[in-house]
Protein backbone atom coordinates (compact mmCIF):
# COMPACT_ATOMS: atom_id res chain seq x y z
CA UNK A 1 0.00 0.00 0.00
CA UNK A 2 1.23 3.34 -0.80
CA UNK A 3 1.99 6.28 2.45
CA UNK A 4 -1.51 6.90 3.63
CA UNK A 5 -0.08 10.50 4.99
CA UNK A 6 0.77 11.58 1.09
CA UNK A 7 -3.38 10.95 0.15
CA UNK A 8 -4.90 13.86 2.40
CA UNK A 9 -3.64 17.88 3.03
CA UNK A 10 -4.57 18.88 6.45
CA UNK A 11 -5.15 22.25 7.30
CA UNK A 12 -2.42 23.63 9.82
CA UNK A 13 -4.37 26.63 11.65
CA UNK A 14 -6.68 24.36 13.33
CA UNK A 15 -8.04 25.66 16.55
CA UNK A 16 -8.78 23.57 19.30
CA UNK A 17 -11.08 21.11 18.84
CA UNK A 18 -11.08 19.23 21.92
CA UNK A 19 -12.01 15.87 21.37
CA UNK A 20 -14.50 15.87 18.61
CA UNK A 21 -17.23 13.76 16.68
CA UNK A 22 -16.11 12.72 12.75
CA UNK A 23 -19.51 12.47 10.90
CA UNK A 24 -19.23 10.25 7.50
CA UNK A 25 -21.09 10.79 5.21
CA UNK A 26 -19.66 10.01 1.75
CA UNK A 27 -22.16 9.57 -1.37
CA UNK A 28 -22.28 6.85 -3.97
CA UNK A 29 -23.31 3.93 -1.77
CA UNK A 30 -27.16 2.93 -0.68
CA UNK A 31 -28.66 6.11 -0.14
CA UNK A 32 -32.45 5.12 -0.27
CA UNK A 33 -34.27 8.30 -0.12
CA UNK A 34 -31.84 10.51 -0.83
CA UNK A 35 -31.83 10.85 2.86
CA UNK A 36 -27.76 10.80 3.63
CA UNK A 37 -27.73 13.44 0.83
CA UNK A 38 -30.25 15.30 2.52
CA UNK A 39 -28.95 15.27 5.91
CA UNK A 40 -25.32 16.78 4.93
CA UNK A 41 -26.69 19.56 2.89
CA UNK A 42 -29.05 20.61 6.06
CA UNK A 43 -25.97 20.46 8.16
CA UNK A 44 -23.92 22.51 5.45
CA UNK A 45 -26.44 24.57 4.95
CA UNK A 46 -27.54 25.42 8.67
CA UNK A 47 -24.18 25.69 10.40
CA UNK A 48 -21.76 26.65 8.07
CA UNK A 49 -18.64 24.87 7.57
CA UNK A 50 -14.58 25.61 6.33
CA UNK A 51 -13.03 22.13 4.75
CA UNK A 52 -9.75 21.24 7.09
CA UNK A 53 -8.74 18.38 5.02
CA UNK A 54 -8.56 17.74 1.63
CA UNK A 55 -7.97 14.33 -0.11
CA UNK A 56 -6.10 13.45 -3.70
CA UNK A 57 -9.65 12.74 -5.18
CA UNK A 58 -7.46 12.52 -8.58
CA UNK A 59 -6.31 9.01 -6.88
CA UNK A 60 -9.29 7.67 -5.61
CA UNK A 61 -12.07 7.73 -8.53
CA UNK A 62 -12.78 6.32 -11.78
CA UNK A 63 -13.98 9.32 -13.95
CA UNK A 64 -15.31 6.80 -16.58
CA UNK A 65 -17.95 5.31 -14.19
CA UNK A 66 -18.62 8.91 -12.72
CA UNK A 67 -17.88 11.38 -14.90
CA UNK A 68 -18.43 14.76 -13.18
CA UNK A 69 -20.43 17.42 -15.19
CA UNK A 70 -19.49 20.40 -17.56
CA UNK A 71 -21.40 23.29 -19.17
CA UNK A 72 -20.86 24.03 -22.44
CA UNK A 73 -21.91 27.24 -23.82
CA UNK A 74 -22.22 27.97 -27.94
CA UNK A 75 -19.14 27.45 -28.58
CA UNK A 76 -17.14 26.82 -25.08
CA UNK A 77 -16.77 25.08 -22.15
CA UNK A 78 -17.41 27.57 -19.39
CA UNK A 79 -17.06 24.99 -16.24
CA UNK A 80 -15.88 22.00 -15.01
CA UNK A 81 -17.78 20.70 -11.40
CA UNK A 82 -14.61 19.26 -9.93
CA UNK A 83 -15.33 16.22 -7.41
CA UNK A 84 -13.96 16.94 -3.51
CA UNK A 85 -13.57 14.66 -0.71
CA UNK A 86 -13.12 16.67 2.39
CA UNK A 87 -12.75 16.95 5.83
CA UNK A 88 -15.44 19.86 7.25
CA UNK A 89 -15.29 21.78 10.45
CA UNK A 90 -18.68 22.90 11.77
CA UNK A 91 -20.10 23.94 15.13
CA UNK A 92 -23.29 22.70 16.13
CA UNK A 93 -26.02 24.79 17.74
CA UNK A 94 -24.05 24.77 21.08
CA UNK A 95 -21.29 25.80 19.61
CA UNK A 96 -19.48 22.54 19.80
CA UNK A 97 -17.34 21.79 17.42
CA UNK A 98 -17.27 18.57 14.73
CA UNK A 99 -15.78 17.09 11.68
CA UNK A 100 -18.27 15.89 8.32
CA UNK A 101 -16.23 13.99 5.96
CA UNK A 102 -18.25 14.81 2.43
CA UNK A 103 -17.39 13.82 -0.91
CA UNK A 104 -17.78 10.65 -3.51
CA UNK A 105 -16.89 7.38 -2.13
CA UNK A 106 -13.73 6.48 -3.83
CA UNK A 107 -14.02 3.71 -6.36
CA UNK A 108 -9.83 2.87 -5.82
CA UNK A 109 -7.55 2.18 -2.90
CA UNK A 110 -9.94 1.93 -0.11
CA UNK A 111 -7.50 0.50 2.51
CA UNK A 112 -5.29 3.71 1.78
CA UNK A 113 -8.16 6.09 2.26
CA UNK A 114 -9.25 4.46 5.12
CA UNK A 115 -5.68 3.91 6.71
CA UNK A 116 -5.44 8.07 5.87
CA UNK A 117 -8.74 8.85 7.53
CA UNK A 118 -7.27 7.02 10.68
CA UNK A 119 -4.46 9.15 10.49
CA UNK A 120 -6.50 11.83 11.10
CA UNK A 121 -8.51 10.80 13.61
CA UNK A 122 -5.84 10.03 15.80
CA UNK A 123 -3.91 13.45 14.78
CA UNK A 124 -6.96 15.41 15.59
CA UNK A 125 -8.49 13.39 18.67
CA UNK A 126 -11.49 12.44 17.08
CA UNK A 127 -13.16 10.57 20.22
CA UNK A 128 -15.98 8.89 17.96
CA UNK A 129 -16.66 8.27 14.51
CA UNK A 130 -20.43 8.09 13.28
CA UNK A 131 -21.25 7.25 9.70
CA UNK A 132 -24.60 7.47 8.12
CA UNK A 133 -26.63 5.16 5.22
CA UNK A 134 -30.27 4.74 4.51
CA UNK A 135 -31.16 1.46 3.45
CA UNK A 136 -34.61 0.20 1.00
CA UNK A 137 -37.08 -2.09 3.67
CA UNK A 138 -40.56 -3.10 3.17
CA UNK A 139 -42.44 -0.49 6.11
CA UNK A 140 -44.82 2.10 5.64
CA UNK A 141 -44.28 5.56 5.70
CA UNK A 142 -47.25 6.02 8.32
CA UNK A 143 -45.31 4.41 10.80
CA UNK A 144 -41.65 6.08 12.83
CA UNK A 145 -38.60 5.89 10.79
CA UNK A 146 -36.24 2.99 12.08
CA UNK A 147 -32.52 2.64 12.41
CA UNK A 148 -29.99 -0.06 12.33
CA UNK A 149 -27.89 1.02 14.47
CA UNK A 150 -23.93 -0.54 14.60
CA UNK A 151 -20.62 -0.08 16.47
CA UNK A 152 -17.57 -1.23 17.68
CA UNK A 153 -18.19 -1.88 20.89
CA UNK A 154 -21.75 -2.62 22.01
CA UNK A 155 -21.99 -0.08 24.60
CA UNK A 156 -22.35 2.23 21.99
CA UNK A 157 -25.94 1.04 20.26
CA UNK A 158 -27.21 0.44 23.85
CA UNK A 159 -30.71 1.24 23.20
CA UNK A 160 -31.21 0.01 19.48
CA UNK A 161 -32.55 -3.47 18.75
CA UNK A 162 -31.18 -5.15 16.24
CA UNK A 163 -33.11 -5.64 13.24
CA UNK A 164 -30.93 -8.71 12.02
CA UNK A 165 -28.67 -11.73 13.01
CA UNK A 166 -26.42 -12.29 9.90
CA UNK A 167 -26.24 -10.73 6.73
CA UNK A 168 -24.19 -10.18 3.72
CA UNK A 169 -24.09 -7.17 1.81
CA UNK A 170 -22.13 -5.02 -0.49
CA UNK A 171 -19.00 -3.35 1.16
CA UNK A 172 -18.34 0.74 1.46
CA UNK A 173 -15.65 2.65 1.98
CA UNK A 174 -17.45 4.30 5.05
CA UNK A 175 -18.42 0.50 6.57
CA UNK A 176 -14.67 -0.42 5.92
CA UNK A 177 -13.37 2.87 7.77
CA UNK A 178 -15.88 1.74 11.07
CA UNK A 179 -14.42 -1.63 11.08
CA UNK A 180 -10.73 -0.82 10.69
CA UNK A 181 -11.34 1.67 13.22
CA UNK A 182 -12.73 -0.87 15.55
CA UNK A 183 -9.34 -3.18 15.13
CA UNK A 184 -7.34 0.23 16.37
CA UNK A 185 -10.01 0.29 19.53
CA UNK A 186 -11.39 3.47 18.44
CA UNK A 187 -15.01 4.14 18.81
CA UNK A 188 -16.89 3.89 15.73
CA UNK A 189 -20.71 3.10 14.78
CA UNK A 190 -23.30 3.65 12.30
CA UNK A 191 -26.82 4.55 11.53
CA UNK A 192 -29.24 3.06 8.59
CA UNK A 193 -32.69 4.70 8.64
CA UNK A 194 -35.50 2.55 7.00
CA UNK A 195 -36.89 3.81 3.98
CA UNK A 196 -40.20 2.51 2.17
CA UNK A 197 -38.96 0.64 -0.73
CA UNK A 198 -41.85 2.45 -2.63
CA UNK A 199 -40.04 6.28 -1.72
CA UNK A 200 -36.47 4.60 -2.06
CA UNK A 201 -35.96 6.55 -5.37
CA UNK A 202 -37.43 9.76 -4.42
CA UNK A 203 -36.44 12.65 -1.46
CA UNK A 204 -37.30 10.99 1.65
CA UNK A 205 -36.49 14.08 4.60
CA UNK A 206 -37.75 11.95 7.51
CA UNK A 207 -35.11 9.37 6.94
CA UNK A 208 -32.72 12.50 6.95
CA UNK A 209 -34.09 13.86 10.34
CA UNK A 210 -33.83 10.40 12.16
CA UNK A 211 -30.37 10.07 10.76
CA UNK A 212 -29.27 13.50 12.47
CA UNK A 213 -31.37 12.92 15.48
CA UNK A 214 -29.77 9.41 15.84
CA UNK A 215 -26.53 10.94 15.71
CA UNK A 216 -27.58 13.81 18.33
CA UNK A 217 -28.56 11.52 21.01
CA UNK A 218 -25.33 8.87 20.82
CA UNK A 219 -23.00 12.05 20.49
CA UNK A 220 -24.61 14.71 22.69
CA UNK A 221 -24.04 17.09 19.42
CA UNK A 222 -27.31 19.76 18.87
CA UNK A 223 -27.85 19.40 15.25
CA UNK A 224 -30.89 20.95 13.48
CA UNK A 225 -33.32 18.70 12.59
CA UNK A 226 -36.36 21.87 12.44
CA UNK A 227 -36.10 22.32 8.45
CA UNK A 228 -36.12 18.70 8.16
CA UNK A 229 -38.88 18.10 9.98
CA UNK A 230 -41.01 20.61 8.34
CA UNK A 231 -39.85 19.03 5.09
CA UNK A 232 -41.11 15.41 6.49
CA UNK A 233 -44.38 16.96 7.47
CA UNK A 234 -44.92 18.12 3.70
CA UNK A 235 -43.65 14.97 2.27
CA UNK A 236 -45.79 12.72 4.30
CA UNK A 237 -49.04 15.12 2.85
CA UNK A 238 -48.05 14.44 -0.73
CA UNK A 239 -47.32 10.55 -0.42
CA UNK A 240 -50.81 10.20 1.62
CA UNK A 241 -52.58 12.21 -1.34
CA UNK A 242 -50.80 10.30 -3.98
CA UNK A 243 -51.61 6.91 -2.45
CA UNK A 244 -55.35 7.87 -1.24
CA UNK A 245 -55.80 7.79 -5.21
CA UNK A 246 -54.37 4.51 -6.31
CA UNK A 247 -56.26 1.31 -4.48
CA UNK A 248 -53.13 -0.49 -5.10
CA UNK A 249 -51.14 1.93 -3.29
CA UNK A 250 -53.17 2.49 -0.38
CA UNK A 251 -53.67 -1.76 -0.16
CA UNK A 252 -50.11 -1.85 0.08
CA UNK A 253 -49.21 0.33 2.54
CA UNK A 254 -52.04 -1.28 4.86
CA UNK A 255 -50.35 -4.26 4.33
CA UNK A 256 -47.09 -3.19 5.58
CA UNK A 257 -49.15 -1.19 8.04
CA UNK A 258 -50.30 -4.34 9.70
CA UNK A 259 -46.85 -6.55 9.10
CA UNK A 260 -45.13 -3.02 11.10
CA UNK A 261 -47.50 -3.08 13.86
CA UNK A 262 -47.83 -6.93 14.54
CA UNK A 263 -43.79 -6.81 14.32
CA UNK A 264 -43.97 -3.60 16.94
CA UNK A 265 -46.36 -6.22 19.14
CA UNK A 266 -43.79 -9.26 19.05
CA UNK A 267 -40.83 -6.91 20.79
CA UNK A 268 -43.29 -5.25 23.09
CA UNK A 269 -44.21 -9.06 24.25
CA UNK A 270 -40.24 -9.88 23.40
CA UNK A 271 -41.16 -12.12 21.21
CA UNK A 272 -37.99 -13.89 18.57
CA UNK A 273 -38.70 -10.95 16.52
CA UNK A 274 -35.97 -12.39 14.35
CA UNK A 275 -37.54 -15.36 13.68
CA UNK A 276 -40.79 -14.23 13.23
CA UNK A 277 -42.63 -12.95 10.26
CA UNK A 278 -42.95 -9.23 9.96
CA UNK A 279 -41.72 -6.36 7.86
CA UNK A 280 -38.41 -7.46 7.95
CA UNK A 281 -37.17 -9.15 5.02
CA UNK A 282 -34.49 -12.36 5.17
CA UNK A 283 -30.46 -12.00 4.98
CA UNK A 284 -30.45 -13.32 1.68
CA UNK A 285 -33.99 -10.59 0.46
CA UNK A 286 -31.87 -7.63 2.01
CA UNK A 287 -28.69 -8.79 0.66
CA UNK A 288 -30.60 -8.80 -2.85
CA UNK A 289 -32.45 -5.15 -2.33
CA UNK A 290 -29.32 -3.45 -1.72
CA UNK A 291 -27.73 -4.81 -4.78
CA UNK A 292 -31.10 -4.15 -7.15
CA UNK A 293 -31.34 -0.38 -5.40
CA UNK A 294 -27.55 0.18 -6.09
CA UNK A 295 -27.64 -1.45 -9.79
CA UNK A 296 -31.08 1.21 -10.47
CA UNK A 297 -28.63 4.37 -9.02
CA UNK A 298 -26.53 3.30 -11.59
CA UNK A 299 -28.94 3.28 -14.48
CA UNK A 300 -30.76 6.61 -13.76
CA UNK A 301 -28.10 8.37 -15.26
CA UNK A 302 -25.89 9.66 -12.22
CA UNK A 303 -23.96 12.59 -14.11
CA UNK A 304 -21.23 12.77 -11.16
CA UNK A 305 -20.39 12.27 -7.73
CA UNK A 306 -22.21 14.25 -4.81
CA UNK A 307 -20.53 16.76 -3.07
Amino acid sequence: MLDPHGLYELADDLPDLGRPVLVQALSGFVDAGNAVRLAREHLLETLGSRPVATFDIDQLLDYRSRRPPMIFVEDHWESYEAPKLELHLLHDDAGTPFLLLTGPEPDLQWERLVAALIEVVERLGVRLTAGLNAIPMAVPHTRPTGITAHGTRRELVAGYEPWLQRVQVPGSAGHLLEFRLGEKSHDAMGFAAHVPHYLAQAEYPPAAEQLLTSVSKSTGLLLPTEGLRQAAESVRADIDQQIAQTAEAAELVRALEEQYDAFTRGRQRGANLLADSGPLPTAEELGAELERFLAEQGKSGDSGPSQ
